[in-house]
């Protein structure tokens, strides 16, 4: 077996035991799943899903780390989620109701994707009802961390914003440019880096 098919067979066992915290999945029903499975690599830099399109996947990062943002009329963007390994990432409004993207879906390493498309879905929805009840959980789940996500950016300082996330994602501050983090967490390009140096003073961040 290669590098690429052990890697790919460890990693669908992750699928499995993640998909199973929704739903228990025995082997014979996430058998039933693989071939609705459809595996995506994807060099750096590549946008999957474009401003205008519809998207036609949900995608869950097998390995990577891919972006999603907001182009802005002025010009800029807004980087509203990042993804690593075991997140779901996709234009949800487009998947869900077959609508152009409002959103980019981007890929900010070289990231593989376990994909499973719309039409793949309401099929195996059809034909085994415990995959409709954890789909629901999953997009529960993606609803429930928006909100929070929302919560904290009305409720917390900028600086409680910024040092909750060093605490909680320390390997984003290597993976991740600079100025994605700062879009994301709202926090102004200069005082995101502010912070950064102030931190590493501290001795609370290497590297």
């Amino acid at each position: 077996m290669t590098r690429s098919n052990n890697f790919h067979k460890t990693a669908l066992e992750r699928l499995h035991h993640y998909l199973s915290a929704y739903a228990p999945l025995t082997r014979q029903e996430f058998a039933i799943l693989l071939p609705y499975i459809e595996i995506r690599e994807f060099d750096k830099k590549v946008k999957v899903i474009r401003e205008g399109e519809t998207e036609r996947y949900l995608n869950i990062v097998a390995r990577g780390l891919a972006r999603k943002y907001l182009p802005l009329r002025t010009g800029g963007e807004v980087t509203i989620q990042l993804a690593t390994e075991g997140h779901i990432i996709h234009s949800e409004l487009s998947f869900h109701n077959r609508l152009p993207s409002g959103s980019v879906v981007e890929t900010v390493e070289p990231t593989i994707f376990f994909s499973i498309s719309y039409d793949s879905l309401e099929e195996l929805y059809e034909k085994i009802p415990k995959f409709e009840r954890m789909g629901r959980l999953l997009i529960s789940q993606l609803f429930v961390k928006k909100d929070r996500r929302y919560f904290d950016q009305l409720n917390k300082s900028t600086r409680e914003r910024f040092l909750d996330f060093v605490s909680k994602h320390p390997q984003m501050m290597q993976r991740v440019p600079q100025k994605y983090l700062a879009s994301f967490l709202n926090i102004k390009p200069e005082t995101f880096s502010r912070l950064k140096h102030l931190i590493r003073g501290k001795g609370r961040l290497t590297g």
